[in-house]
């Protein structure tokens, strides 16, 4: 008994750290954000297990999901989405690298025209391609004055095609902008190092640039995949023939339809899948940042050894 009382008296006394009065910070901005954004989920979700006669059940689950017009829209939603973020990737690496590596007069206006695209609302693009494409637009009737023909020589924005080419003109500066700032912290000295060697400016771009740009690549491609899977105003002021995505489909259960459980079922699928998404982007940009970071420590130990 003695022995132990003198080893707790000799034991060290833990101190409790003081609480940081700055921790009740935290408190508004996530009653904010459950207010805001997690309430509403759910009661989105609650709202799709609502059945005919006023219970709960999945009859409408069911029902949704085992309909031909559910099933035409995802699979558009995920051809467009993927289609027009393929696009955007091609087009935004080509403009970053012309804009960061071919200067040029007028780069700079050709960069802040990019930026100002951000700022825009997505219908206004429609808008525009509908003044330059439309049946009745600017380039049709330059054809008709030209060829003689009456009738409209383009006619690809009331299809799939028109949706995806306003939508890779409008997303393709979330590419654009993310790859011009992994451009701008690459070491100039490595390029000319690289080019005084011989090396061609295609093996200097795919050897050097592009695996230091990768996880900005990366992440404006997942960003812009996220934001075409949930696109509404394009797809709604192109006015396509046929083409309803998923967006498009809840607007018709809820707004048109007045089907809100309906509706609800084809939201929470569209957050299930954005969820997804955005869960397997943060995985493989964390494996990738960290097999960058395991790459660089190897070559610091080599070159110490």
């Amino acid at each position: 008994m003695t022995t132990l009382l003198e080893q707790q008296s000799d034991a060290p006394l833990r101190q409790r750290t003081p609480r940081s009065p700055s921790a009740w910070l935290v408190i508004p901005p996530l009653v904010v954000v459950l207010v805001a954004a997690v309430y509403p989920l759910i009661m989105v979700c609650l709202e799709s297990t609502k059945v005919v006669d006023g219970g709960r059940g999945w009859a409408t689950w069911t029902t949704v999901l085992s309909s031909e017009a559910f099933r035409d829209a995802a699979w558009r939603t995920v051809v467009i989405a993927a289609a027009s973020t393929a696009g955007c990737l091609v087009l935004g690496t080509f403009l970053a690298v012309v804009l960061a590596f071919v200067p040029f007069p007028g780069s700079a206006l050709v960069g802040r025209l990019i930026d100002t695209i951000l700022a825009l609302p997505s219908f206004l693009i429609t808008l525009a391609f509908t003044f330059l494409y439309g049946t009745a637009g600017a380039v049709n009737a330059a054809i008709a004055e030209l060829t003689g023909d009456g009738g409209p020589v383009l006619n690809f924005l009331v299809t799939p095609a028109g949706v995806i080419a306003a939508e890779i003109t409008f997303f393709t500066p979330f590419v654009v902008r993310p790859l011009l700032a992994s451009f701008s912290t690459l070491p100039r000295a490595q390029l000319d190092v690289a080019a005084s060697l011989g090396a061609s400016p295609l093996r200097v771009l795919r050897s050097i640039v592009m695996p230091e740009a990768w996880p900005a690549l990366m992440a404006g491609g997942s960003l812009v995949l996220l934001l075409t899977l949930n696109e509404f105003g394009i797809v709604l002021f192109t006015g396509a023939k046929g083409v309803t995505t998923l967006p498009v489909l809840i607007y018709t259960r809820g707004i048109v339809t007045f089907d809100l459980p309906g509706a609800a079922v084809i939201a929470t699928v569209q957050i299930a899948l954005s969820l997804v998404l955005y869960v397997l982007y943060r995985v493989i940009f964390a494996r990738v940042m960290g097999n960058r970071g395991r790459s660089a420590t190897d070559v610091v130990v080599d070159r110490a050894q």
